[in-house]
């Protein structure tokens, strides 16, 4: 998938879904620890990963901007630090320029003032005023991988946030990720509508039915009574 393809299909989707896609299909769910937002509530991106693993100098960001495609989104490892802001203003200008799609950033930003007003899709664990005072080593595969919690992210797999948070899935089964994820939203919509009408979500999952199966049968599953029905709620 081109990040137009992903991005144009994950505008009607959220990371909520995808994430119910993962477990239905088996892909391991990488999402990072809690906490990390959007600057302005109600962004959403996706597209490839362009890594960058931060040591303390801005210019490693604007390396990786040479090297971007339009859509791209710049993942800047700073190992969550809390106690520096990483990006800036001039740094998401010169991104916006550089047809990036949005940055996530495992660490801080500064400038939020500035960035609000720039409307740039911004998803962080929050804000420090100082930047980076300590200057280390670069790491030798600065743009081929960076690193949120336990799992490591790679250059052209997928990045996808939005107001729930952020999740990283593979390129390799992104198409079938998002047809799933997709699938499923449109089997929620129906069952939401059918609500509305007056038909609640314990007969539409024949529930009493499931009650007595389980009763039967103790590996009987909510899931497993769910994909039967080919409906959706778990994932």
């Amino acid at each position: 998938m081109s990040n137009a393809d992903i991005s144009k299909a994950f505008s009607k989707l959220s990371t909520a879904l995808v994430a119910d896609a993962c477990l239905r299909l088996g892909v391991q769910l990488q999402i990072p620890l809690p906490g990390i937002k959007a600057l302005i509530p109600g962004m959403k991106i996706a597209g490839h990963i362009f890594p960058v693993r931060h040591f303390g100098s801005i210019d490693i960001f604007f390396e990786a901007m040479g090297q971007v495609e339009d859509g791209d989104i710049l993942v800047i490892d700073n190992d969550g630090r809390m106690d520096e802001g990483c990006i800036g203003d001039l740094t998401v200008l010169e991104a916006q320029l550089a047809g990036l799609g949005g940055i996530v950033i495992n660490g801080c930003h500064r400038d939020t003032t500035e960035l609000l007003k720039l409307g740039f899709p911004i998803f962080s664990y929050g804000s420090f005023p100082a930047g980076p005072l300590r200057r280390g080593r670069r790491h030798p595969g600065t743009h081929k991988s960076t690193q949120f919690a336990k799992f490591e992210q790679y250059r052209q797999d997928f990045v996808l946030a939005d107001d729930d948070g952020v999740m990283f899935i593979p390129k390799s089964r992104s198409q079938e990720i998002i047809e799933t994820a997709t699938k499923i939203f449109e089997t929620e919509r129906k069952q939401a509508e059918l609500i509305k009408t007056g038909v609640s979500l314990r007969e539409q999952f024949k529930f009493n039915d499931y009650l007595a199966k389980r009763e039967k049968d103790h590996e009987y599953t909510f899931r497993m009574h769910l994909r039967k029905l080919g409906a959706a709620i778990e994932e």
